[in-house]
């Protein structure tokens, strides 16, 4: 038990996960499910937990059931990862990163994020409000506006040659290099 422990605590190669991701797509088609994502569940959430005479929730939320049983396991396997499989050495970050983030002031590697940016202290600085709450509501937005999350279009829309998802794929890739090397720098320096 301790080694199969050990053996999910390593990174897994690309050849082992990508294929795993990648039979999502055939095992949902199999199972009769045409479409994977996480963010389509707030919808079935809200229609679950507050039916309204709005024609966006007035649908048979129960057919898209598994897809909250995916939440809940995404959800379990994150809680069990942190609990059983966490590392608690510090984040080993590259030395050029390191010398660039002590620029913005980050020196605190001790967990996943640095307190310097994710920490209640730093929510109701200008630098935080901008990253947590700016960054969330941007996420959200995007996420309605583009029709699904990341892991929706990029997995299952492109899988089945969506051309909605292949543009939507390209702007998350296009809008995530232009934060992280235009933007990001700007609101770090704050």
């Amino acid at each position: 038990m301790n080694s199969f422990i050990e053996l999910l605590r390593q990174p897994w190669p690309w050849y082992v996960s990508g294929p795993l991701i990648g039979l999502t797509v055939p095992a949902l088609l199999l199972l009769g499910n045409k479409s994977f994502g996480i963010s389509a569940n707030l919808r079935h959430i809200c229609a679950m937990c507050f039916p309204a005479n709005i024609p966006f929730f007035r649908y048979d939320w129960r057919k898209e059931l598994w897809n909250l049983f995916l939440v809940a396991g995404v959800l379990l396997g994150g809680t069990i990862s942190a609990w059983l499989l966490s590392d608690p050495n510090p984040v080993q970050v590259n030395p050029a990163l390191v010398n660039e983030l002590a620029g913005y002031g980050i020196h605190n590697y001790q967990s996943q994020v640095p307190a310097e940016l994710f920490s209640w202290g730093q929510l109701f600085t200008i630098r935080g409000l901008l990253m947590m709450v700016g960054g969330g509501f941007l996420i959200g937005f995007g996420t309605r506006y583009a029709g699904g999350c990341t892991s929706g279009h990029a997995i299952t829309g492109l899988s089945m040659l969506q051309w909605p998802s292949l543009v939507a794929t390209v702007c998350f890739m296009v809008g995530g290099l232009i934060m992280a090397n235009f933007i990001l720098p700007i609101i770090l320096s704050l």
